[in-house]
């Protein structure tokens, strides 16, 4: 699966939850930007969540995946380059959870005022 991400494409790619990058890092996704590639632990290869209800693990993917898509937003608009400068804003995975998480309601917002 491909994404246009402000004219780049960045393949989506979902990797085995032991892979040494996910599960050696102790994370569930990330996003390779040299490569243009968002990598995603499929969670069905996961210990922990294939126990969990189908629903719930397309639930956690999805907020996975527009967790990286929002990196890889910030890196294509040209902010994680200077971003050091202002204590790592644009790389800080508190800002970014919060805007992929947030995302959905603004959207619906957005929409419901033809605001888009």
């Amino acid at each position: 699966m491909k994404v246009n991400i402000l004219g780049t494409k960045y393949k989506i790619i979902f990797d085995d939850a032991k892979d040494q990058e996910l599960k050696g890092k102790n994370r569930q996704g990330y996003c390779f930007f040299d490569a243009r590639e968002i990598h995603i632990a499929d969670l069905n290869t996961d210990e922990e969540w294939k126990k969990e209800n189908p629903q719930v693990r397309k639930r956690r993917t999805g907020i996975i995946l527009r967790h990286e898509i929002i990196h890889a937003f910030l890196n294509e608009s040209g902010l994680c380059q200077n971003t050091i400068d202002t204590d790592a804003w644009a790389i800080n995975e508190e800002m970014v959870d919060w805007i992929a998480m947030q995302f959905p309601k603004m959207l619906k917002a957005f929409k419901e005022v033809g605001a888009l």
